[in-house]
């Protein structure tokens, strides 16, 4: 399982980063939302469309008629994601984004992103794609989950006026893009899906200039918008949060169902993704669940996809909580490896192995990581170097 892409005219994207740039890029990734945002967007020179209190001045720039509804006289029901919310007049989806205007329902974040960085690629996490590169990221307010331990939740949890906002149009990303040698957008940090057309747009523009696009969610969205968003998207990492209906409900505001189908969908649409599952002490730690959901992987999915289990810190409205135990990571991996599932990863804490890609064939270490950093990189035209078998992901 593995996308090749056409080989490029000389460009930046023909460009390898020094690792002195690299350094620079992962720096800006580990630092926070507000100072690194705060800073990068302010040398673009675009922070206008906000007044003094961070609320946007003018908020009929940043509408546009939203995609994916019906109307119903002058109610509009939502067809987005599975909330499918009906609105009355004036009324704004579970999203915080989508309102009901006179009949019509529009997207209130279009242009106006609280988040703009370049950010290595491994913080997404992307394992299987371009590695050690640069990805350009944006975000606007709002989310249509509601997940007690978000560690993005004061932009999330937000609608687009309540969180400081910036000019960006889609070519504007596509532009900057370029401009700072990053060989792929991401659409990420609160909930892409809440940014839909937004998204949608940016993503049409990047894959005309050669730039791959990257959706980092959590996969609540309907089937029929997600196909359409498939044919501009190059590779997604999902956050299966559990594999508990339960859970999903008391912990997300949502279902479990709709996530496994978005991950059917995208293999069905050979769309390139990886897995993320935060392991949460008392909530979504028990090995008996991940075992399940490792079985269900592969038998629906396959041994190629990475898993990425990730570490806990307490944050939110879990802040009670402590962080995950290295060895409750250490054991979901395991799980995961005798499950038949090739290439499985731990993300937030250091261990021995759980940062490194290994050839499931010869077993040598194909790709070595250490957080961010890119060390070895024996992935030769999609194979391991040592042995040819083949490596499953993007690497080109």
């Amino acid at each position: 399982m593995g996308r090749r892409r056409k080989k490029k005219d000389e460009s930046f994207l023909e460009k390898k980063m020094t690792r002195r740039e690299f350094v620079k890029l992962a720096g800006l990734g580990v630092a926070s939302l507000g100072v690194s945002g705060y800073y990068f967007l302010k040398m673009l020179k675009t922070p206008g469309s906000t007044d003094s209190s961070g609320t946007v001045a003018d908020f009929g720039k940043f509408s546009r008629e939203a995609s994916n509804y019906l109307k119903l006289g002058n109610n509009v029901h939502c067809q987005l994601c599975p909330h499918k919310c009906l609105l009355e007049d004036g009324e704004r989806g579970n999203c915080r984004t989508r309102e009901n205007r006179g009949g019509t329902l529009y997207t209130l974040a279009y242009g106006n992103p609280c988040a703009v960085h370049v950010d290595p690629i491994e913080k997404k996490p992307l394992f299987h794609v371009l590695p050690a590169t640069g990805v350009f990221s944006i975000a606007t307010g709002g989310c249509n989950l509601r997940c007690k331990n978000c560690q993005n939740w004061q932009i999330s949890q937000k609608r687009p006026e309540d969180v400081q906002s910036y000019e960006l149009f889609p070519e504007q990303v596509v532009r900057e893009a370029l401009a700072k040698n990053c060989r792929s957008i991401a659409y990420t940090y609160s909930e892409p899906i809440a940014f839909y057309e937004y998204m949608y747009d940016t993503a049409k523009l990047a894959r005309e200039n050669n730039i791959l696009n990257l959706w980092i969610t959590a996969g609540y969205i309907n089937p029929e918008p997600l196909s359409q968003l498939c044919k501009y998207i190059d590779a997604a990492n999902v956050d299966l949060k559990g594999f508990d209906d339960r859970f999903y409900a008391e912990n997300c505001g949502g279902t479990l169902e709709p996530v496994l189908e978005t991950l059917k969908v995208l293999k069905r649409e050979k769309v390139w993704f990886e897995i993320t599952n935060l392991v949460i002490p008392t909530v979504s730690d028990d090995m008996g669940m991940i075992r399940r959901m490792c079985e269900w992987i592969h038998d629906n999915l396959g041994g190629d996809y990475p898993l990425h289990f990730s570490r806990f810190t307490p944050m939110y409205q879990l802040a009670n909580l402590s962080p995950t135990p290295k060895e409750a990571l250490v054991e979901a991996r395991k799980i995961a490896i005798d499950c038949g599932l090739d290439y499985v990863y731990i993300g937030n804490v250091r261990t021995d192995e759980g940062e490194n890609t290994y050839c499931p064939k010869c077993g040598k270490m194909v790709i070595e990581r250490k957080g961010f950093f890119v060390g070895e990189n024996n992935v030769d035209d999609g194979a391991c170097k040592f042995c040819g078998e083949k490596i499953a992901g993007v690497w080109e």
